[in-house]
């Protein structure tokens, strides 16, 4: 029969367990437990961490190389506590854990949080549920209100994120930022491609005011651009429009 204080062992040997896996040099292991095993699961549960995160941020960890990216991924397993158990979500928390991280050895290249959430992005996009709005697939993209796609994001980053790499390793970022669309397609494939600043302030538009015509939305960019032939801008930008229905970023329109 169990004795009465079982319950509150069990969980402090388990806070013991887990505390000692996720930091073998300062906390120690429970009693009891064979030095042998122990070393088992030290390694199997590291090395898990760091396959799934390897999956996740491949040319962060060839930046890096081995031994600062197993350094990195032992302190997110040391010091960060998750807001979620689920798998697909570890991408998310570790981005959480790299905005958080102050001073910390091994000391990262400036560009490290930009570059994690491009390569994020990609997966986050791949197991989105986001669901299209209502919308008409012919509807007229200047007197009726365009409609956004909620699995097209615009991107703005410091650092040209899509040319880092082992061999390209910025240590300053550039004047102009780089301004990217990530997009899944219907073929449930994601897309990456750059945007000129037009493009990119037309989709802020489109998701700031998602009311609006889209002849009242190029009005008022042609009104932030100081453009002195709005009429001229307007078509230019319904030429811009239908480029984004082709590719699915505005998959149509709604009456307003």
């Amino acid at each position: 029969m169990p004795t009465p204080d079982a319950p509150a062992r069990l969980r402090a040997q388990q806070l013991a367990l887990t505390g000692h896996l996720r930091d073998p040099q300062a906390a120690r292991a429970p009693d009891g437990v064979e030095e042998r095993r122990l070393a088992i699961y030290r390694d199997l549960v590291f090395n898990n961490l760091e396959s799934l995160l390897a999956g996740n941020f491949p040319v962060l960890k060839q930046v890096l190389g081995d031994a600062d990216w197993r350094a990195l991924v032992r302190d997110f397993f040391r010091v960060h506590r998750a807001q979620t158990p689920l798998f697909p979500e570890l991408g998310r928390e570790f981005l959480r854990f790299l905005d958080a991280r102050e001073n910390r050895t091994p000391t990262l290249p400036p560009f490290a949080g930009e570059l994690a959430h491009y390569e994020w992005v990609e997966l986050a996009l791949q197991i989105s549920d986001a669901e299209l709005p209502a919308f008409e697939a012919d509807g007229d993209l200047l007197d009726d209100v365009p409609v956004l796609s909620p699995l097209a994001w615009p991107l703005a980053y410091a650092w040209p994120v899509h040319r880092i790499g082992p061999d390209h390793r910025p240590s300053v970022a550039p004047d102009e930022p780089t301004l990217l669309l990530v997009r899944r397609g219907r073929d449930g494939e994601v897309r990456f491609s750059q945007l000129s600043p037009l493009a990119f302030r037309l989709l802020q538009r489109l998701d700031e005011s998602p009311s609006m015509t889209g002849r009242a939305q190029l009005e008022a960019l042609a009104a932030e651009a100081g453009h002195a032939d709005v009429a001229s801008f307007v078509q230019q930008g319904a030429a811009l429009l239908e480029q984004m229905r082709a590719t699915g970023v505005i998959p149509g329109a709604r009456p307003r």
